[in-house]
């Protein structure tokens, strides 16, 4: 693997969750694979598990770690081609994603879209410029539209804790105050399409995916039909793809509680990728009560990111 920026760059997914438990029962097993070598992860925007999920993967694995929050420590990049640099940007994407290359065995590459634009989002030409010009194998910290990592540590959680061969798994939509990102819905749907479950989505009307993510899978607008019977239910917000970023409001009765679950799905367990925000997203009695599993979730982000980055280090 020299890639891993969505589940296409995947060529064997159970061998990959599987790869990812293995670490979870001997999380050093492999060092030697990462001695004498260093991955850099580069952020442009804030972190707290991926950051500290993907480094404590890599040092599981023997790696150097190179941390650079580069919108806070770096200089301001130039993210666009012939342009004069006669502003505020100081070095150009070209140069300083080349340099990084020099300094690395891996490059980690995490920037969120700018909610504006969707065809330019939708490029991800950031991350794009990064694996094009740094010539060593980037993984996906979460990107525009993606965030493999995530998504690959809930099909880790979902395999881990299921209690039948083919459970139900429901993504639905939760409020919020701020338009969100696609980024980790457009993934989990994606995974979840190729995984073996029974996959619903759900959400208000005007907050479709792009079809690119969910072609195939079953979508409806009436959550209560969809959580019925539900082993696992996906709570995450995010803005609208068409038009694109919008938000319109209300709807805060799609907000998850215990009332609902008693009723529809009794036994199911709630995940949602985190940071969330209480009492708003997803209910503090849920995250309080024993059907919440966001935390061992994200305990198994260190795994994910080990699985890929011992693939990675194996293909050096």
């Amino acid at each position: 693997m020299k890639l891993f920026s969505s589940v296409n760059d995947v060529t064997d997914m159970p061998a990959l969750v599987a790869q990812a438990l293995a670490a979870k029962k001997d999380p050093f097993a492999n060092q030697h694979l990462g001695k004498n070598k260093t991955i850099s992860l580069v952020f442009l925007n804030p972190s707290l598990r991926t950051r500290m999920s993907t480094q404590k993967a890599a040092m599981n694995l023997g790696m150097n770690v190179i941390v650079l929050n580069i919108d806070k420590e770096g200089w301001a990049l130039e993210l666009r081609d012939n342009v004069i640099m006669n502003s505020t940007t100081v070095e150009h994407i070209r140069e300083a994603a080349a340099v990084m290359g020099e300094y690395s065995d891996i490059i980690g590459v995490r920037s969120f879209p700018g909610l504006k634009n969707r065809e330019e989002d939708y490029s991800e030409s950031i991350f794009n410029k990064f694996v094009e010009f740094c010539k060593v194998p980037v993984v996906s910290l979460e990107s525009a539209t993606r965030h493999p990592l995530q998504s690959l540590a809930d099909l880790v959680t979902i395999e881990e804790l299921k209690t039948k061969s083919r459970p139900k798994v429901v993504l639905t939509w939760a409020p919020h105050i701020k338009a969100l990102p696609q980024a980790v819905p457009n993934s989990f749907a994606e995974w979840m399409c190729k995984a073996d479950v029974e996959f619903v989505i759900t959400h208000p009307e005007g907050y479709a995916l792009s079809e690119q993510f969910t072609n195939g899978t079953t979508i409806t607008y009436n959550q209560d039909e969809a959580l019925k019977d539900a082993d696992f239910i996906y709570v995450k917000n995010w803005s609208a793809y068409e038009p694109y970023g919008a938000v319109t409001g209300g709807n805060e009765d799609w907000m998850l509680t215990n009332a609902k679950l008693d009723e529809l799905a009794p036994d199911a367990k709630i995940m949602h990728c985190l940071p969330v925000r209480r009492d708003l997203e997803l209910s503090s009695e849920i995250l309080d009560g024993p059907r919440s599993v966001v935390v061992h979730e994200a305990g198994n982000r260190v795994w994910a990111a080990q699985a890929v980055l011992k693939q990675m280090l194996e293909a050096l």
